[in-house]
């Protein structure tokens, strides 16, 4: 485990690459799907994905090409209820918001130190429940775009190998390195710092948008989804909502994402040459 940790930098992530690149074979483009998973860039701008482990969370993740892989706090291994196998903790599924799911996932149950000096410090602007690393990321082909406020996931048809055997030793286990963790949570309580981290599933709307010509324009609905559901249609031209005028699907986003699950949402559309208001109740979300 010494050599896990040390090597696991908190660095921003890339899609994997390496030698092992030419082993992987893209599965049939007709029998792909691509997905659109959202992130948000932490106050420490490292990439941050909401997850939920045995139907569990949403826990926030940060996406770690450093890890070799999926590391999660004790207390989370713990809250998702995963299972002991050899060194291993292995789950029923893992969702990653914005669909992508797995059946197989397992990771490994430990508190990184340097999860728990920015925890403790709160220096990301969210609590942290882990990072993801090369077992889960192998899957995937990912796609980045900052501009954007999703990545995409494609899946691929990689076989890789797992990580050899993994020796946990909690106690002095990450080469001494654990100290710093355990120091930044003194300081902390020396400075009066403490980490005010809320989590709580977000509102889901159930809906692609996009802009055009300072338009927002319903491009398409999740079948039973609530936009769906309050009568929403492709070709929508959704104008604002309590008195604020919608330019970007960026614009949306942010009073969606303040707003909970069940919340209702007034949306000022234009359908034709019609006018008129509809109400979303906003679904569950990570």
């Amino acid at each position: 485990m010494r050599y896990l940790l040390v090597a696991s930098a908190l660095a921003l992530a890339v899609a994997p690459v390496g030698a092992a690149d030419k082993d992987k074979k893209e599965t049939p483009s007709k029998a792909v799907q691509t997905f659109e998973v959202p992130y948000r860039l932490t106050d420490t701008k490292h990439v941050m994905v909401r997850v939920k482990l045995n139907g569990k969370g949403p826990f926030n993740f940060i996406i770690d090409t450093g890890a070799p892989a999926l590391i999660l706090t004790e207390a989370t291994n713990k809250k998702a209820g995963g299972k002991a196998d050899g060194s291993w903790s292995t789950f029923d599924s893992l969702e990653i918001e914005g669909g992508v799911k797995l059946d197989d996932a397992k990771g490994i149950a430990i508190d990184p130190f340097q999860l728990k000096g920015m925890n403790a410090m709160g220096l990301a602007g969210v609590e942290l429940h882990g990072m993801m690393g090369y077992n889960i990321l192998a899957r995937f082909k990912i796609e980045y775009d900052f501009t954007e406020t999703k990545l995409k996931w494609t899946p691929v048809d990689f076989k890789f190998p797992d990580p050899k055997r993994v020796e946990i030793d909690k106690n002095g286990g990450q080469g001494g390195l654990e100290m710093i963790g355990s120091l930044m949570q003194m300081l902390s309580a020396f400075g009066g710092i403490k980490a005010n981290f809320a989590v709580a599933p977000r509102g889901f709307l159930g809906a692609e948008l996009e802009a055009n010509k300072d338009e927002l324009i319903v491009k398409s609905l999740i079948g039973g989804g609530p936009a769906d559901k309050a009568g929403l249609k492709v070709g929508d031209r959704i104008q604002g909502s309590k008195g604020k005028n919608f330019k970007s699907a960026d614009d949306l986003l942010e009073v969606v994402k303040k707003l909970p699950e069940g919340s209702s949402l007034k949306l000022n559309i234009k359908r034709g040459d019609d006018t008129k208001d509809i109400t979303v109740e906003l679904g569950k979300g990570l």
